[in-house]
C-alpha cells in the first residue's frame, strides 16, 4: 500500500471515529445541553428547538452523524457511496465551523489575543478529508 492511500484511509477512518463516538454522545442529556448553546444561534438549526426538545434536538444531530459515520467507513469498501457520506460529512463540519460566527461570545480575548472555543477547529482537517471522500466518490 503506497503511502497517499494509507494516509487517506488513515484519515478516514480517524473522522469515522470522531463522527460516530461524538454521534454517541449526543444522546446524552450532558452533551444535548452543551450544544444548545451552540445550536439556538444558529440561523439553518435554531428552530428545530421549537418543534423538538433538547434532547430530540441532539438526537437528530447524532443520528445524521452516526450514519455518515457508517457511510464514510462503507465508503472505503465501496466508492459511490463516498459521494454521499464525504457530501453528508462536510456538511456536519461546515456547520460545526459556522458556530464560530453564528454563536454570540464563542471570541474571548486573554492578554489582547483572541481565543474561542478550540475544540470547533478540528473540524478544520475533517472537512478536508470528507471533501477527499467526496471527490473520491464522484469518480
Amino acid at each position: 500500500m503506497k503511502l497517499n492511500e494509507f494516509a487517506y484511509k488513515l484519515g478516514v477512518i480517524g473522522t469515522v471515529i470522531i463522527l460516530i463516538w461524538v454521534g454517541l454522545f449526543k444522546f446524552t442529556a450532558v452533551e444535548a445541553g452543551a450544544i444548545k448553546g451552540l445550536v439556538e444561534n444558529h440561523f439553518a438549526m435554531g428552530w428545530m428547538y421549537k418543534v423538538m426538545t433538547v434532547q430530540q434536538v441532539s438526537n437528530c444531530i447524532g443520528i445524521f452523524e452516526v450514519v455518515t459515520g457508517i457511510g464514510l467507513l462503507l465508503s472505503l469498501f465501496f466508492k459511490k457511496i463516498g459521494f454521499y457520506a464525504g457530501f453528508a460529512s462536510a456538511l456536519i463540519f461546515v456547520t460545526t465551523l459556522s458556530f464560530l460566527i453564528t454563536t454570540p461570545g464563542v471570541f474571548k480575548s486573554v492578554e489582547g489575543f483572541p481565543v474561542t472555543d478550540f475544540f470547533i477547529l478540528k473540524d478544520i482537517p475533517y472537512l478536508a478529508i470528507s471533501l477527499m471522500v467526496f471527490v473520491k466518490g464522484r469518480e
